[in-house]
């Protein structure tokens, strides 16, 4: 039998390479519902080639335009409503959780509650709300698979393997593209300069994260939710050609790493058919799969450890990791605000860690709820967009 997959966030780079996937395996797989933003007309396409039977936009004034496109009883729902539709009323077998911010948070809360296996690629889900989010599945029995190339290594590490077993857990990062760049340099990129990801294809906003190294401080505190382990067993390591995803060191000395291309089509396939595996005709090569170039007759992989200096955001999260509470979702709604400002020109590269640092000073420790939670995001995004107009204001020098 077709498993049913729901996405929420179809649009977006992991909802588009979800549907590369499933189209790849129609025997496999069956997408039973799709939610997206704005992107009206990729919604539609997407449904039509699809044959989605429903259909989720944020919007009620695009309701009927997408409900006019679309064949007769195709069911199109709007708003909060429509994502707990596609969540938890499509007979999904996985959702796909790959919506940006806090938009989806109640949905997936109820596809967890309801014992739906969820594959999150979601960071400020995890990030913000991840000990409840983990604490809900465990009582419902919903399986958690996730998405992300370094958490999906890790979780693939650890099949089989017992928990209290795990010494330390390991995430690699490309460094982006400011790697090799002076701290004075770094400071002062460009937007473009930012987008310039040397392996991955990403939104804007991860792309920024990734050249500031926040990407990783937050998949940090993802590992933390996920897998149980302290900050202070948790370490991130450079790999430029972002071929090793993650490693599990195990308390006898044991070290075990997943290894694959830079390519999200692999884990979110993982995710969508575990415990199995998707079938390949193909021979891989070995020197393909370790990512050389073809004609290649040597394989290096290469490490190094982060320079929290140059990349002061990476600091910032494993901050927030221990403070605990609701202060991971206040870096991560800070982050939010202060990386739209870059994109927006409103400030530099370099002012990102200190306006996300202005808002963790004003967050205070408090017990942790999804109600804490949201007030935490809304007090860090006005923190934020007071250190972003101050910055903004300040005459140039």
């Amino acid at each position: 039998m077709r498993k049913n997959v729901a996405i929420l966030g179809s649009t977006g780079s992991i909802g588009t390479q979800t549907l590369d996937v499933v189209a790849r395996y129609p025997d496999r797989f069956r997408i039973s519902a799709l939610a997206a933003g704005s992107r009206v007309a990729e919604l539609i396409e997407q449904a039509k080639r699809f044959d989605v039977p429903l259909v989720s936009c944020a919007r009620a004034a695009d309701a009927g335009a997408i409900r006019a496109a679309l064949p007769p009883g195709t069911r199109v729902v709007s708003g909060a409503a429509g994502l707990y539709a596609v969540a938890t009323e499509s007979d999904a077998g996985v959702v796909v959780a790959a919506t940006d911010g806090a938009v989806a948070f109640d949905a997936v809360f109820a596809a967890v509650e309801r014992g739906i296996r969820i594959a999150v690629a979601n960071k400020e889900l995890i990030v913000a709300a991840g000990e409840l989010f983990v604490r809900a599945a465990a009582a419902s029995g919903a399986e958690i698979l996730p998405v992300d190339s370094e958490h999906s290594a890790l979780f693939q590490c650890l099949v089989g393997e017992p928990r209290e077993r795990i010494a330390s857990l390991i995430l690699t990062a490309s460094g982006g593209p400011f790697w090799t760049w002076e701290r004075a340099a770094i400071e002062r990129a460009s937007v473009a300069d930012a987008l310039r990801h040397p392996t991955w294809q990403m939104g804007t906003k991860n792309t920024v994260d990734s050249a500031s190294l926040m990407n990783k401080g937050l998949e940090v505190i993802e590992a933390s939710r996920l897998f149980g382990v302290p900050p202070e067993r948790i370490d991130v390591l450079v790999h430029r050609t972002s071929v090793a995803h993650g490693f599990v060191v195990f308390s006898d000395g044991n070290l075990k790493a997943q290894l694959a291309p830079p390519d999200m089509r692999l884990p979110i396939g993982y995710a969508l058919a575990y415990p199995d595996r998707l079938p390949d005709s193909e021979h891989i090569d070995a020197f393909a799969a370790l990512g050389a170039k073809s004609g290649a007759e040597r394989v290096e992989l290469a490490f190094e450890r982060p320079d929290i200096e140059r990349f002061p955001c990476l600091g910032l999260a494993y901050e927030a990791l221990r403070r605990g509470g609701t202060v991971p979702a206040a870096l991560s709604a800070a982050n939010e605000i202060a990386v739209a400002a870059f994109v927006e020109g409103n400030i530099t590269f370099g002012a990102i860690p200190a306006i996300v640092a202005a808002a963790l000073a004003g967050t205070p420790d408090e017990d942790l709820s999804l109600a804490s939670v949201r007030a935490a995001d809304a007090r860090a995004r006005a923190l934020a967009r007071a250190a972003v107009e101050a910055r903004f204001a300040a005459p140039a020098k």
